[in-house]
């Protein structure tokens, strides 16, 4: 690689560079070994005060979070070789890691650390951890910090220690706090911390100044005045009411001491007058700190809005401020002046007081500023004007808006004069004109302020130090550290080399997953943490331990083996390189790996099997067709090479098949499956890939003779693939006993089948099975004779009641014992256990074996008559010849099942994830092509597999006794999957619901009759409950009342069904009888209107004589609203708007109850003329709008009168702004005339609690919801305390 020469004169393409949008590479080297330096500009400095202005803009503000950049100049600036971001050994400083909101915490800490007077006292103080813990101690884990910040070689280094000190948690780190607070709550806490020492006056010396309080009688010259402390002094940005900020910090300042005048009603009582007088009250500046701190106050509140702003105004601050015109210089000679100094006296001004109680006697001794001399004289001496003046140090920078945002700081080292930005982790040299771009606004205008979510840059904390040669300290340089902080120094250094020593050993370790087939815990997972130079055969050590071993495998029957979980595919293993390093076995050290490795087990009397590489693996099921069982896999490695012919060899070896016999059926993907049938093509060929699944069968059936598709061997493969396992919880108070429900357990599900494929067994269950489908039969016809006469009414009436109380079917079996044979309960329950066991013996997977299946329709007649319940009972009752096909002789497997069927149920594995729909009829406009006018379905009958027992204890944490495990092909509809389930429940299948359960316990109805179950799948839970199913054209409806002056105005009455083609007269009708059942409601039926419901919102008023499906849609989860009348309907046209009114009133600041008013037309004129007629407001008084949001679309009262779109100027009410089409819009209306009432601020606010408080209860959006701040505390003792009512 040929460097390329910088003073050549050659073309890029000439240079070797690869032109058409390739990829050049360049490789960036230090020149002879040197670092690389700052590139001087033409002038031959380093200054960058000559780039444009676009280059600058990017150098001020908050950094992404992803970026690798350091402050806002590190992108833009042209005058470094590389890029700006300077490392710790060229800036000489550390930055402070961000826990997560502590942006404000680390610009605080690093002006404090740049502070040399703060640094060199903190060194000086010495810990004793005999008196305190030292992670609890505050000024030591600053200590700590600070030294780290000096010396450590890392580029970002961690505040927990600090904010752990503060007693703080981790939750603490995403809580976002005012940088002043923390600054003020910090001081407190190290003064508390450092009472009895040295330093117990630090914050106070450093940072504290004076100023005075007073009141001055203008009539006698009279003043009384107080002097308080201060720590910072808080500039406001724009006053009170005003258009335009202070442009300048000297600006503010002013008005900090500008006095005002107290006259009218706001006159002072003068104790030497003995009167109320003009006064004039102020603040004035007595002593300046030696640091100065100025808070720019730009956070407000806009009464207007109610919102909390941020003020983004310009204000600019100089380099060096002069506060001498600020010292207290008037001239009062006035005898009558009255000295008062009470220090203690709570501040009464605009000023932050620190509150403490400090006597400042009249010998107090001060370096500078004004102060009162001994004899307690009003003349005042003024230091000279040198002595006044203060350098910036530190200005702390606020980025984004009231709602939240981000803070650094830019700070200038005393020991060079550079500006550097400390933005949390990185620290970059910054220029002056980089400081003054954090003045705020914009340079060519004012504007009034930003709106609650805007975001800017600009400062928000100035820290200037005074200028004084004799005071001005120097940061305290290594070798002259104190004793103690050298072997602080000493320690923190070994703990960093401890760690870099960690971080190595990190670098250079092996992190991989892996498994291994215990042989007691079965499948344990893990990670193999393993240096790089370890070897194979340590490394398999280390797993041995890892997996818990010892004393079960001895080590020498245990190997590692490369993996693939996904697949369970065991790749290779490693014979004969036990002694290879495990970097060079897994290829280097990485993040992440893409195999695992597996901790392979033996018996002591087997030998490994080699894996190598490019073998496959393949999982071989052996068929038997006799007994219908797929046994569990066996596996078998072969080459992709290999023909049809030599892998039926390979099988046959470990299975001892004959291979001349052999079918082998390859799982390609989910249930497509493949026979391989063509002896030397390849497995390659075939589709075989690292993990494989084949199904093989060797017999001499003449089973061989027929075409694939339609063997047995391709059903019972088809059933298998298709079958899910589910739990079905039955009704608790189902219909019959337990002793019957068993019965009918073995009855409808041949439970207690043998698998022996004994013939006279099957027989004779069938003939049982046969036997009580016919009584069931007979049952159901008696119940039609026997409820004959009841009416449809009553019968819906009871439908709605869920059935608790109906008679069902094996209810009078049970009375008579006509269905169930008399059998001992326990021996019955042996039986089928005796099953169970049998059925499991023959393998460990549910779906490897099938019993005898229950043959079912799954095109069952879906055709019910909507006049009466009875005829679905008489129409269930051809389910006998869906439970059973005593005809058929023995037994088929998957009988009717044709090829066409089968391809169809290849695809139906790309529809399971559509979802069901709940509680709409079981037709709809799309599946009534499936049916003729009888009902039956137009394809041929399919017979699914079918299969239910019960649950043992650990299937399911449902109760056993009530529960089903039913094995099921998901193929089968949800009417046969009914028909199945009736013996089980004891009534007809249109006498029960069917729930799907889902992963949170929520229930949703299942209704949709000719949808399959193929969006199931294995165990998935049901939960049968009594009550009558829709029939077609039916769907299930919530009603709800409305309530419009009500505070929650919508309330769930009751669960009821409308049926397609009935008239909304007729669903009232069959309504109200429910609702005086249910509900307690008796009401009369042309006191009641039905309308439409969208979530909250009233709607459509829907008419006697609409009808379902025709007039009105009605969809799936229907929702609709019952509204009780005061009169008679007057809704008689659809050509007519229901419009719910509601009247402000401004003078008492109240909204009147909702009013409905109907109108014949969209007229706005007609409406006005309706509520002038109704309110009794002047036509051309009257003024409305529409209502906002959601119903009731309720509005603070303090906004309504200047926040809706009063009096629109159209004539109709279905244009723009107002959009009112449909019925149930929301007016307000109000009187033009009425002025609002006038409130105090105390009123105001009151109002506005109550407000926020009534919004927030009627679950209405309040228009500015700040997230709530959580009070910022240091805690001494440690950490919170543990009262949670302490807050």
């Amino acid at each position: 690689m040929a460097p390329l020469d910088h003073n050549s004169e050659m073309s890029l393409s000439d240079s070797g560079f690869e032109p058409g949008g390739k990829r050049n590479f360049l490789q960036l080297t230090d020149k002879d070994g040197e670092q690389p330096q700052i590139a001087s500009d033409e002038s031959g400095t380093a200054d960058s005060s000559g780039l444009d202005d676009s280059s600058q803009e990017r150098f001020i503000g908050p950094l992404p979070r992803d970026s690798t950049a350091g402050c806002s100049g590190d992108y833009s600036s042209p005058s470094y070789s590389y890029s700006s971001i300077l490392n710790k050994s060229e800036t000489g400083y550390v930055g402070l890691v961000n826990q997560a909101m502590t942006c404000y915490l680390n610009s605080l800490l690093q002006t404090l650390f740049m502070t040399p007077e703060f640094r060199n006292a903190l060194y000086n103080w010495e810990f004793e951890e005999s008196e305190e813990d030292p992670v609890t101690s505050i000024p030591y884990q600053l200590q700590r910090l600070f030294v780290l910040l000096q010396t450590s070689k890392k580029r970002a280094i961690e505040t927990t220690d600090v904010t752990r000190s503060f007693g703080w948690d981790s939750s603490e780190a995403w809580q976002q706090h005012d940088i002043q607070e923390l600054c003020r709550v910090m001081f407190d806490a190290l003064e508390q911390k450092w009472k009895q020492t040295e330093q117990a006056d630090l914050i106070n010396q450093l940072y504290q100044g004076k100023l005075k309080d007073y009141v001055r009688c203008l009539e006698c010259g009279y003043e009384s005045w107080r002097i308080d402390t201060y720590l910072d002094i808080p500039l406001v940005i724009r006053p009170f009411g005003a258009s335009q900020a202070y442009g300048s910090v000297e600006e503010a300042l002013q008005a900090f001491i500008q006095p005002e005048t107290l006259d009218g009603p706001n006159q002072y009582f003068c104790e030497r007058c003995k009167k109320k007088c003009d006064a004039r009250k102020g603040l004035r500046f007595l002593h300046f700190p030696y640091l100065l701190t100025l808070q720019l106050k730009r956070f407000d509140f806009d009464y207007t809005t109610m919102h909390r702003i941020k003020l983004n105004d310009r204000m600019t601050f100089p380099e060096e401020l002069d506060m001498s015109p600020f010292i207290d210089v008037e001239d009062e000679k006035s005898p009558q002046t009255e000295s008062c100094t009470d220090s203690g006296a709570e501040n009464e001004g605009s000023c932050h007081s620190d509150q403490m109680s400090n006597d400042f006697s009249t010998d107090d001794c001060v370096d500078e500023g004004i102060c009162l001399d001994s004899t307690g004289s009003t003349e005042r001496v003024l230091k000279p004007k040198s002595l006044l003046t203060f350098e910036l140090f530190s200005v702390m920078v606020h980025s984004g808006s009231a709602a939240g945002g981000h803070y650094y700081a830019c700070i200038k080292s005393f020991s060079d004069g550079q500006w550097y930005s400390f933005n949390d982790q990185h620290v970059s040299k910054i220029t002056q004109d980089d400081i003054r771009k954090t003045y705020g606004g914009s340079s060519g205008s004012r504007g009034y302020y930003s709106s609650a979510f805007a975001s800017s840059t600009n400062a928000y904390m100035l820290i200037y130090r005074l200028k004084d040669p004799s005071r001005n300290a120097k940061y305290l340089a290594v070798e002259d550290f104190p004793e103690h902080i050298k072997s602080l120094v000493q320690k923190e250094k070994e703990s960093e080399e401890q760690e870099k020593r960690q971080r190595e050993i990190e670098r250079n370790t092996c992190k991989i997953k892996l498994f291994c087939m215990h042989p007691v815990k079965m499948m344990m997972e893990s990670k193999l943490e393993v240096h790089k130079d370890k070897t194979l055969r340590e490394a398999t050590e280390m797993a041995y331990k890892l997996m818990e071993l010892e004393g079960v495998v001895p080590l020498d029957c245990c190997r590692l083996v490369k993996y693939d979980e996904f697949h369970e595919y065991l790749e290779r293993s490693y014979e004969g390189e036990e002694d290879t390093l495990m970097g060079l076995l897994l290829g280097g050290v990485k993040s992440s790996y893409m195999f695992d490795l597996l901790l392979e087990t033996r018996r002591q009397d087997q030998v490994f099997q080699p894996y190598k590489p490019g073998e496959v693996m393949v999982k071989v099921h052996v068929v038997d067709l006799k007994s219908e069982t797929i046994a569990s896999p066996i596996s078998v490695r072969a080459y992709l090479n290999q023909t049809i012919t030599e892998f039926k060899q390979l099988i046959a070896q470990a299975t001892g098949l004959s291979a001349e016999t052999m079918r082998v059926v390859l799982e390609r993907c989910y249930n497509d499956l493949r026979l391989l049938y063509v002896p030397n093509k390849t497995l390659k060929a075939e589709g075989f890939f690292r993990s494989n699944k084949v199904f093989v069968e060797s017999s001499e059936s003449a089973d061989h003779q027929v075409a694939f598709t339609d063997s047995v061997l391709w059903k019972l493969l088809d059933r298998h693939g298709n079958t899910i396992r589910l739990l079905v919880l039955l009704p608790e108070q189902s219909p019959g006993t337990l002793a019957n429900r068993t019965l009918c357990q073995k009855v409808g599900g041949d439970s207690d089948v043998p698998f022996d494929g004994s013939k006279g067994n099957r027989k004779s269950v069938e003939a049982i099975l046969e036997e009580s489908t016919e009584k069931l039969k007979n049952l159901s016809l008696q119940q039609q004779q026997q409820q004959g006469s009841s009416t449809s009414d009553s019968q819906k009436s009871s439908d709605a009641s869920d059935f608790e109380h109906i008679e069902s079917p094996t209810q009078e079996a049970d009375s008579n014992s006509s269905l169930c044979v008399a059998a001992d309960n326990r021996e019955l329950e042996n039986r089928i256990r005796t099953t169970a066991g049998s059925s499991g013996g023959a393998s460990s997977d549910p779906e490897n074996h099938f019993a005898c299946e229950e043959r079912s329709d799954s095109e069952v007649n879906n055709d019910r008559s909507t006049s009466s319940v009875d005829s679905d009972i008489l129409s269930s009752s051809h389910s006998s010849d869906t439970l059973c096909n005593a005809d058929s002789g023995p037994i088929q497997l998957a009988n009717g099942l044709d090829s066409h069927s089968i391809t169809s149920s290849r695809r139906s594995k790309a529809h399971e994830g559509k979802k069901e729909t709940w509680d709409t009829a079981e037709e709809d406009s799309g599946t009534d092509s499936e049916y003729d006018d009888n009902g039956k379905s137009k394809a041929e009958a399919q017979y699914l597999y079918f299969r239910a027992e019960p649950c043992s204890q650990d299937d399911s944490s449902w109760d056993a006794q009530k529960c089903l495990v039913v094995h099921v092909d998901k193929r089968i509809t949800l009417a046969a999957f009914k028909q199945n389930l009736e013996p089980y429940v004891g009534v007809t299948s249109t006498q029960f619901k069917v729930f799907r359960v889902y992963a949170n316990n929520q229930e949703f109805e299942s209704v949709r009759l000719t949808e399959t179950l193929s969006s199931f799948s294995d165990d998935n839970k049901i939960t049968i409950r009594l009550g009558r199913a829709l029939k077609r054209g039916e769907y299930r409806v919530k009603v709800y009342q409305l309530l419009v002056n009500e505070p929650e105005p919508c309330k769930f009455l009751v669960d009821t069904v409308f049926a397609k083609g009935m008239t909304v007269r007729q669903s009232k009708e069959e309504l109200l009888p429910q609702l005086k059942e249910q509900c307690k409601l008796d009401l009369s039926i042309d006191r009641v209107r039905l309308r439409k419901k969208t979530w909250k919102n009233p709607g459509t008023v829907f008419l006697d004589y609409h009808v379902y499906e025709e007039d009105i849609s009605i969809s799936s989860n229907w929702e609709v609203f019952l509204e009780v009348l005061n009169e008679p309907e007057k809704m008689k046209s659809m050509s007519q708007l229901a419009v719910l009114t509601r009247r402000w009133s401004p003078a008492t600041m109240k909204l009147g109850p909702f009013q409905e008013v109907i109108l014949e037309s969209s007229s706005v004129e007609e409406l006005k003329e309706k509520l002038s007629e109704m309110s009794g407001i002047p036509l051309e008084n009257l003024e409305f709008a529409k209502g906002r949001g959601t119903f009731p679309c309720d509005i603070s009262v303090l906004e309504i009168h200047q926040d809706l779109d009063w009096n629109p100027k159209v004539s109709t009410l279905n244009v723009w702004p107002l959009y009112i089409c449909d019925d149930g819009a929301v007016v307000f209306y109000r009187d033009s005339t009425e002025d609002p009432m006038e409130l105090s601020e105390d009123e105001r606010n009151e109002l506005m609690k109550k407000e926020s408080s009534r919004l927030l209860k009627t679950g209405h959006r309040v228009s500015y919801s700040p997230r709530k701040e959580k009070a910022l505390k240091i805690y001494l003792d440690g950490g919170p305390a543990k009262d949670p009512g302490q807050d």
